[in-house]
């Protein structure tokens, strides 16, 4: 016979073991709903697609590029990653900038684009000497900059973003279109604006039909253009398309025939992507692209209108970093300060 207290412990030991049963069922239950909740929590976080967004900064006008990161920073949730495009001498300059000032948070990359690509493709003009700038053409070099993206956005670097850049980052491309852009003649609004400033929103403003190889296009003068200084494209169908290659030989005939050039309309950038995109391009919502805001130190749109675009272009001479420019104060709300103290905003004043 076992004694008394041995009986007592064979009972509490049973209890105890019978208790951890129970606990462990429990515990082994609970977390496999609680993970299954975790995870159906999460994934649209661990799933969020990530927008690559490619600006460049230039040598001259680095605050631009600033306040356009930080506007777009400020006004969305999305998983934003800026490639910023510049060339050796300015990178040092723009990544000391950002990592010493509240963009800090960002997440970017800093990418250096090498001028030599251009090398024999771009035709010598005086007149406007800024258009010929190498930054100016990293659009039509996309897939080399970008490699693991399907879609990208490119902004120039004079743009302020007032909306949500997941809005148009969705936009729709159509079956086969490398690119979305937003046409010159698409906003009813704006068109006294154009004719005030006497600016041209068809192909005759930017391609020289007394030549040969512009009237073989056989495009008509009178088609709308686009402006590329706001683009949604996609990687696949630019490389499939092999559409830098068709820009590079645009620019080369360029260089032989002068077919454009920037006394035109759109300098010598805009004009081989009118070329090759015409006819094969999407379109952005209108008010993804308010332009023209630099193109007169006068013209000016309406406080309302202004406040209801999602994007604002100071496309022109007439830059809100510099004086004279027109409604400088929605540019300057998102400028920050250069650390260095080398950019520096031109005001009446200073």
């Amino acid at each position: 016979v076992l004694p008394l207290f041995s009986v007592n412990q064979i009972l509490l030991l049973l209890l105890v073991l019978t208790v951890c049963a129970i606990l462990y069922n429990k515990v082994h239950q609970v977390p496999l709903a609680l993970r299954n909740e975790t995870v159906d929590l999460e994934s649209p976080e661990e799933m969020e697609e990530e927008i690559p967004v490619v600006i460049c900064a230039a040598a001259g006008r680095m605050g631009a590029a600033v306040a356009a990161i930080s506007s777009i920073y400020s006004n969305t949730e999305a998983n934003v990653l800026f490639y910023i495009v510049g060339l050796k001498t300015t990178i040092p300059h723009i990544r000391k900038w950002i990592e010493n000032s509240k963009l800090k948070e960002i997440k970017f990359k800093v990418v250096e684009f090498n001028p030599m690509v251009l090398k024999g493709k771009i035709r010598q003009d005086a007149s406007r000497p800024e258009l010929l700038q190498p930054l100016n053409f990293v659009r039509f070099y996309l897939p080399l900059l970008i490699q693991k993206h399907e879609k990208v956005i490119y902004l120039d670097d004079d743009v302020i973003v007032q909306g949500d850049i997941q809005e148009l980052y969705d936009t729709k491309l159509a079956p086969g279109h490398a690119a979305a852009f937003s046409d010159d003649c698409d906003l009813p609004s704006t068109h006294e604006m154009i004719r005030s400033v006497g600016m041209q929103n068809t192909y005759m403003g930017f391609l020289d039909y007394r030549k040969q190889a512009i009237r073989d296009l056989g495009i008509s003068p009178s088609t709308c253009s686009f402006n590329p200084g706001v683009i949604v494209a996609n990687m696949t169908e630019w490389k499939h398309q092999r559409i830098t290659k068709q820009l590079e030989k645009w620019m080369q005939r360029n260089v032989e025939e002068n077919l454009y050039s920037s006394t035109l309309g759109g300098g010598v950038a805009t004009s081989p992507m009118l070329i090759v995109f015409h006819g094969k391009h999407s379109s952005i919502n209108p008010m993804w692209h308010i332009r023209h805001l630099g193109w007169s130190p006068d013209a000016r749109y309406s406080e309302q209108f202004l406040q209801e675009a999602k994007l604002l272009h100071w496309n022109g001479r007439y830059k809100p970093w510099d004086y004279p420019s027109v409604h400088t104060d929605l540019w300057e709300n998102w400028f920050i300060p250069d650390p260095s103290g080398k950019f520096k905003l031109t005001r009446p004043d200073s």
